[in-house]
């Protein structure tokens, strides 16, 4: 049983907790909104809902401490979380009692983020305190979650570049070396990720039959506090086998010919593994911005977006939903997943419509 108290300029709740312990909430304005509160505990404790307010005093700090013992995640997830945590979440909330951070703090807090930061990263960070607060509520401290369906973006997201195939073949004789180059087509006629290629090793890679396989072990290269270590790639779904046009398996078997001794497909200029940052300063954004005989190519494209541009061109060549997801290495959710499934036929004439791409560019190999 609940009731409601005039004290003071204002109004009380008070109730009995499991224990038999009388337990006050105060600082309510009026008798309206304590009657209110009085029906939730109520209606909470019928149904088996209520959660003892005083677990909801756990400091936030002390909750994530106990969370990311029994939370286990790669490594490099927890590079992400710690980062997360340690320069946004933890900063604003670790001396806040769980019970404490609403609905509106919390969006008052993704405000003030916005204001450096992008919507992917805001959304990633407040997603993370999501995850957090949730599992809060699957143990009692709290009865609800105050980041659910919690609206962040505006969905006015800029439309990432793509290139077209005589951009990427712009692209391979501006860089400064033909292994370089090499690696820009093959991301751009693959689709693999930045650490799916760096990762490749050549027991992977066969130009026989036209094939790259990603590997669920050690099938990526991960940055994770500045060290460069091979992991799983990033889902489940990104563990596949990728099909090669011919010009591409001609073009890798030369590239292998120039180091028949590396492991890696593609190394950095020592012979090591590739470090985004380097790359992206020595040879990517140089081929972008040309020189007084070629023209610029968008400056504000990312290596990622040869990803996107590989996308565009399955999307134009007509390549069935289904083998686009699984060349991208993304799940094909829904029914259309369960039901959908890839073919040879499809795969021939994907494969071949990349290579007449290729061709229609009048490219020779770089």
């Amino acid at each position: 049983m609940a009731w409601a108290e005039k004290r003071n300029d204002g109004f009380r709740v008070r109730y009995r907790l499991p224990d038999g312990s009388l337990f006050t909430e105060n600082g309510f304005a009026s008798r309206e909104e304590a009657e209110n509160r009085v029906r939730d505990v109520e209606s909470d404790q019928r149904r088996g809902r209520f959660v003892d307010p005083r677990l909801a005093q756990t400091l936030f700090g002390d909750w994530v401490r106990e969370w990311v013992q029994a939370h286990d995640v790669s490594a490099v997830t927890w590079a992400t979380y710690d980062s997360h945590l340690r320069n946004h979440i933890l900063p604003r909330f670790a001396g806040t009692e769980l019970g404490e951070l609403s609905r509106m703090v919390v969006k008052v807090w993704a405000k003030q983020l916005r204001r450096s930061l992008g919507e992917r990263s805001v959304a990633d960070i407040v997603g993370l305190l999501s995850r957090i607060l949730g599992e809060a509520v699957d143990e009692g401290l709290i009865g609800s979650n105050p980041c659910r369906k919690l609206r962040l973006t505006t969905g006015d997201h800029p439309e990432r570049p793509h290139a077209t195939a005589t951009q990427i073949a712009g692209l391979t004789v501006r860089v400064a070396s033909p292994d370089n180059a090499a690696l820009i087509v093959t991301a751009a006629y693959t689709g693999l990720r930045w650490g799916e290629l760096t990762g490749l090793q050549w027991s992977r890679v066969d130009t026989g039959i036209g094939e790259i396989r990603v590997d669920a072990k050690d099938g990526a290269l991960h940055e994770v506090g500045g060290r460069l270590t091979l992991g799983p790639p990033k889902t489940p779904a990104s563990v596949r086998v990728v099909h090669l046009p011919p010009f591409l398996a001609e073009l890798l078997d030369a590239h292998h010919d120039r180091h028949p001794d590396a492991r890696f497909v593609f190394t950095g200029p020592d012979g090591g593994f590739h470090r985004r940052s380097n790359f992206r300063r020595r040879a990517w954004l140089p081929a972008l911005r040309g020189d007084t005989n070629r023209p610029r190519i968008d400056p504000d494209m990312h290596f990622h977006d040869l990803r996107h541009t590989h996308k565009t061109w399955l999307i134009e060549d007509g390549v069935p939903e289904v083998l686009q997801h699984k060349r991208i290495g993304h799940k094909f959710r829904g029914v259309m997943g369960v039901y959908s499934h890839v073919t040879e036929p499809m795969i021939e004439a994907m494969i071949a419509g990349l290579q007449r791409r290729w061709e229609q560019t009048g490219s020779t190999n770089p």
